[in-house]
């Protein structure tokens, strides 16, 4: 029996939104110029785009303001689309003061903190799609959220040569919440019922998980497996960077170790956390 733990991440919004302020209003206006990971976009950019995901909660999660809802039926037209009205956003965007932007995040951000509070973490939640195309509980939705401002601070951090937050208690919760794009990532391998794939994330923020299959297709279990036909060991840097395409994995498959089953234990690299 496979038995999956909520990643509960509510708590987390409001001392992730005091640390990018800091670090925002610390900067020197050539740094908003700074590039980040995120392929053509700056510190500016990314900035802008946290905050457009701020006013996307507001509006949608809150009150439930669906004009800008994308109609896509397939993965190519969903990422299409997101990505196309996040350039139109980070484009109009560009005529907004780094001082507004940062005011702005404080103004949004609490909102946005307040709002993911309010959600009952047991209720059903939105579709996560990297994870599966039906609705998800609602905690996961909120850790998503969590994932996403985490992710893009940590660019911002990077560009701009400041610590990044990769302690357990911020880290933890990222890679905890990934791995469940596992089953998706899975979903077309042909395997035999009770087949497990053990995923080892080493570091102080790491853990291991196992995916297993099942009739009803492959599901992750929060636990290892003594009986596994592969065993995938990454680094938990290597993971999140993977996972968000902020690495290609041809850097990281050298470093990745896989016992057993190679093929299906490298399938393991094709996880997908983010829509992009």
């Amino acid at each position: 029996m496979c038995c999956t733990r909520p990643v509960l991440t509510a708590h987390l919004f409001f001392p992730l939104l005091d640390n990018l302020i800091s670090v925002l209003e610390a900067l020197q206006s050539e740094d908003w110029d700074s590039p980040t990971s995120c392929p053509g976009w700056t510190v500016r950019d990314v900035a802008s785009h946290i905050l457009g995901d701020d006013v996307t909660q507001l509006s949608m999660g809150r009150d439930d303001y669906k004009a800008g809802l994308i109609d896509a039926y397939d993965w190519d037209s969903l990422v299409a689309g997101l990505n196309n009205l996040n350039d139109q956003w980070v484009e109009a965007m560009k005529r907004v003061s780094p001082r507004l932007i940062t005011e702005l995040l404080k103004w949004t951000g609490g909102q946005a903190c307040e709002n993911f509070q309010s959600l009952d973490p047991s209720s059903v939640g939105p579709v996560v799609r990297w994870a599966s195309p039906q609705p998800a509980p609602m905690w996961l939705h909120i850790a998503r959220e969590y994932t996403e401002r985490w992710h893009h601070q940590q660019q911002i951090r990077e560009a701009v040569g400041t610590s990044l937050l990769t302690d357990p208690d911020w880290f933890g919760p990222v890679l905890a919440t990934f791995v469940y794009a596992l089953p998706e990532t899975f979903s077309g391998v042909s395997a035999a019922i009770g087949t497990t794939v053990r995923v080892t994330v080493s570091g102080a923020s790491g853990l291991t998980c196992s995916i297993v299959r099942t009739e009803s297709g492959w599901v992750l279990c929060n636990k290892e497996s003594t009986e596994s036909a592969a065993r995938v060991t990454m680094d938990q840097i290597d993971a999140w960077k993977l996972f968000t395409k902020s690495i290609t994995r041809d850097i990281v498959e050298p470093r990745v170790v896989v016992e057993g089953d190679q093929e299906l234990g490298f399938r393991a690299l094709d996880t997908l956390s983010i829509i992009a």
